[in-house]
C-alpha cells in the first residue's frame, strides 16, 4: 500500500500524539458522540472517550458509520479511501471524481455519474481532505493510512479493482478518439493520465478475468492509443538521449508486446502470443524490442519468458545503439544484467553510438552491484574508451565514486593512468576535483604517474597544496618522482600556492624537501613569501622567513615588496615580522615613489594612494 501523506505530520515514534493528531482525535469523537439519537447513547459514547479510546478505535467507529450510509454513500465513501490508500501516486480531486464515476462494464463515460468532490468528501465524513494549493486528495492523518494498511478485510483486492476502472476508461470510446499527439490529457478525461500510467502496476498485483479482457483489447492495438504515449512519456528514463522520440509518433511500432513487455505483466506476454503472432524482434520508433524493454525495466520474469521464446535476438541495439545489456546495467537491474551474460549471443563488450558500453553505463550511473558482476567477467575489457575519451574508470573517478573505483582497480588488466579528451588522467581528475580517497587510492599503485601534469599546467603537486591536501602532499613528496619545483603556465609553484593560500602546514612539508626552492617567482614577479605577506598569512611568513636562504626583498614587477604589500594592505603582523629581518630594506621604492608612501595608503589615512593597479591592469584599492 501506498503511502504518500507521512511528510506532512511528525512520523517520529512516541508515546504522546501529535497536535494534529489530538485535535483530529476529538473531531472524530465529537462526530460519532452527535451520530448517536439519544441523551443515554450520547453520554455512553463520551464515557467511552473518558476511558481512552483512541485513534485507532476512532477510525474503526468513523469507518463503520461510512459503510452503514444509506444508499451508494458507503460505496462511494469506501471507494475513494481505497483509491487514496492503494495508489502509485497522489491524485487531484477531478482524477478521483473521474475514477469513482467508472462503472465498470460500461462501454462509454458517463459524464452524469461522475460525483462532485463536495460529496465525495462528505460521504468520507471527514476521512478525506484536500490540499488547496494542489487539488490533491489525501487522508486526514498519516496514522489513518497506517490504520488502512492493517486492516487488510476493508477492501476486497483493491489492485484488481483499480486495474479494471483503469482498463474501463481507457476502453471508452471517448478515450479510444483522443488523438495520440496530445501531450497531456483535457480535463473532462484527465484520468486518463493516471490510468494509463499506472493500470500495469495495480494489474502486477492483481489482474482479474475481466480486467485481463480489458487489457487485451487495449493491447490490441495499442500503437494507435493516447495512452502509449503517455506511459512512454511518464517513463520516460532521466538519461535517456533525446533521439529517443517523444512526438506524435513516439509509440509508432509500439505493439501492445511491447507495452505488456514494457510493463512486466508475465500474464499478459503470454496471452497476446496465445491470441495472435506476433514479431517478437519487431522495434518501435526508438529502436527498442519488446525483449529490450523489459531488460530496461527490470521486468525478470517478463525477460525469462521471452529469452524462452525461439527467435529473440537479446542483442539488439535500439537507435543510439544501446543493447538491452546496456540498458539493464545503466538502470542497475542486477538480475537482468546476471540472466544475460549468460547468453553467448550477448556481446558484453558491444558500445553504442557514444562509444560506451554496459560496464562504462553501469560506472557512469553509479551501479555498484552491477559494476562488480561485469569486472568478475575477464572477457570484459575495463578499458574501453567512450565519451570524452573518457574509460570506465575515468567515469568513476569523475562521479566521485570511491567504492567503484575501488572495484575497478581489483582488475589485473586495467589501465590505471589513460588520459582523456582532456588531457585528464584519472589522478589528475581527482586531484582537481580534491577527491583525497581516490587519489590514495591511485597512488598507492606503482603504475600511475604521480607526476602527470593538467591542462593547465599544475603538476598533481601543485593542485594538492594549493588546495591544502595535506596526506596527498605527503604521499607525493615521498615518490622520487616528483619535481616539487615545477612551475604551472603563470609560473606558480607548488610552493607558492600552498603559501598564497595561507596552508601552513604543507609549506613545512615542501621545505623540508631540501630541494625545495624558496624563492621562485612567478611571471608577475611574486615569491612564495610575496603571496603569503600580500594576504597577511602571519603563520606562513614566519615559517618562510625561518629560511636564511628566503630573499624578503623580492620585487613585484610594478616594483612593490613582501613588505610594502603587507604594509598597504594592512597586515601589520606580518609588517612587524618583516621588520625584524635585519636584511629587509625598509626604503625600497615602488613605480609610485618611496615605501613610505604604500605603508601610508588607504590603510592608513585613505589619501593619495587610495587606487593603484593592479596585476590584470584594472583599477584597485590597492596592490592585489
Amino acid at each position: 500500500m501506498s503511502s504518500n501523506i507521512g511528510h506532512f505530520y511528525n512520523t517520529g515514534k512516541s508515546n504522546s500524539l501529535t497536535p494534529a493528531a489530538r485535535f483530529l482525535l476529538v473531531s472524530l469523537h465529537i462526530e460519532a458522540i452527535l451520530e448517536e439519537v439519544t441523551i443515554y447513547k450520547r453520554r455512553r459514547k463520551l464515557e467511552e472517550m473518558r476511558k481512552g479510546k483512541r485513534l485507532g478505535d476512532a477510525y474503526t467507529a468513523t469507518l463503520t458509520r461510512i459503510k452503514s450510509q444509506n444508499g451508494n454513500k458507503s460505496r462511494l465513501g469506501m471507494e475513494a479511501l481505497m483509491w487514496i490508500s492503494y495508489s502509485e501516486r497522489p491524485l487531484k480531486a477531478l482524477e478521483l471524481c473521474q475514477a469513482l464515476g467508472v462503472e465498470r462494464g460500461e462501454t462509454d463515460e458517463n459524464s452524469w455519474n461522475i460525483p462532485a468532490i463536495e460529496t465525495v468528501l462528505r460521504c468520507s465524513l471527514g476521512l478525506i481532505t484536500i490540499e488547496a494549493s494542489s487539488s490533491t486528495v489525501r487522508l486526514v492523518h498519516f496514522t489513518l493510512q497506517e490504520h488502512l494498511s492493517n486492516t487488510s478485510s476493508l477492501f476486497d483486492g483493491p489492485h484488481s479493482m483499480m486495474a479494471e476502472i483503469c482498463l474501463t476508461f481507457l476502453n471508452f470510446q471517448r478515450v479510444r478518439d483522443l488523438p495520440t499527439t496530445l501531450v497531456s490529457p483535457p480535463a473532462p478525461v484527465s484520468f486518463v493520465e493516471y490510468a494509463s500510467c499506472y493500470w500495469g502496476a495495480h494489474a502486477r498485483k492483481g489482474l482479474n478475468p475481466r480486467a485481463e479482457s480489458l487489457a487485451l483489447r487495449l493491447l490490441d492495438g495499442y500503437d494507435k492509443h493516447l495512452s502509449s504515449k503517455l506511459l512512454l512519456i511518464h517513463g520516460r528514463d532521466w538519461w535517456s538521449h533525446l533521439s529517443e522520440k517523444s512526438g506524435s509518433n513516439a509509440v509508432e511500432g509500439f505493439t501492445g508486446l511491447h507495452g505488456a513487455a514494457y510493463l512486466g505483466i508475465v500474464g499478459m506476454i503470454s496471452s497476446l502470443s496465445e491470441k495472435r503472432e506476433w514479431d517478437v524482434n519487431s522495434t518501435d520508433t526508438g529502436g527498442n524490442t519488446p525483449f529490450a524493454w523489459a531488460a530496461r525495466k527490470g521486468h525478470e520474469d517478463a525477460v525469462r519468458m521471452l529469452l524462452a521464446r525461439p527467435g529473440v535476438d537479446p542483442d539488439t541495439a535500439n537507435a543510439d545503439g544501446r543493447t538491452p545489456l546496456m540498458w539493464a546495467a545503466a538502470c542497475g537491474h542486477k538480475g537482468v544484467v546476471e540472466k544475460l551474460l549468460e547468453r553467448t549471443d550477448v556481446n558484453p563488450n558491444r558500445s553504442d553510438k557514444f562509444g560506451q558500453t554496459a560496464l562504462s553505463l553501469a560506472v557512469g550511473y553509479g551501479r555498484r552491484e552491477v559494476v562488480g558482476i561485469l569486472v568478475k567477467r575477464m572477457d570484459i575489457d575495463p578499458n574501453t574508451i567512450g565519451r570524452y575519451g573518457r574509460t570506465p574508470l575515468s567515469c568513476a573517478v569523475l562521479n566521485g565514486n570511491e567504492g567503484v573505483v575501488k572495484i575497478l582497480l581489483d582488475r589485473v588488466d586495467i589501465e590505471p593512468d589513460t588520459e582523456d579528451a582532456n588531457g585528464l588522467t584519472p589522478l589528475s581528475q581527482a586531484a582537481w576535483d580534491g577527491n583525497e580517497g581516490v587519489m590514495m587510492m591511485l597512488l598507492g599503485r606503482a603504475d600511475v604517474n604521480p607526476d602527470t601534469v593538467n591542462i593547465c599546467g599544475q603538476t598533481l603537486l601543485s593542485l594538492a597544496a594549493t588546495y591544502g591536501y595535506e596526506r596527498v602532499v605527503r604521499m607525493l613528496l615521498e615518490r622520487n618522482e616528483v619535481n616539487p619545483n615545477t612551475p604551472d603556465k603563470n609560473g606558480e609553484t607548488p610552493l607558492f600556492g600552498a603559501a598564497r593560500r595561507g596552508h601552513g602546514r604543507v609549506v613545512k612539508m615542501l621545505l623540508e624537501r631540501l630541494d625545495v626552492d624558496p624563492n621562485t617567482a612567478d611571471k608577475y614577479g611574486q615569491t612564495p613569501l610575496f603571496g603569503a605577506a600580500c594576504r597577511g598569512h602571519g603563520g606562513v611568513v614566519k615559517v618562510l622567513l625561518e629560511r636564511n636562504d628566503v630573499n624578503p626583498n623580492t620585487t613585484h614587477k610594478d616594483g612593490t615588496t613582501p613588505l610594502s604589500r603587507a604594509a598597504w594592505k594592512g597586515h601589520e603582523g606580518v609588517v612587524k615580522m618583516l621588520l625584524e629581518r635585519l636584511d629587509v630594506d625598509a626604503n625600497t621604492a615602488d613605480e609610485d615613489g618611496p615605501v613610505f608612501r604604500t605603508v601610508r595608503g588607504p590603510h592608513r589615512d585613505g589619501g593619495d594612494n587610495a587606487k593603484k593597479t593592479g596585476r590584470d591592469g584594472t583599477a584597485n584599492s590597492g596592490p592585489v
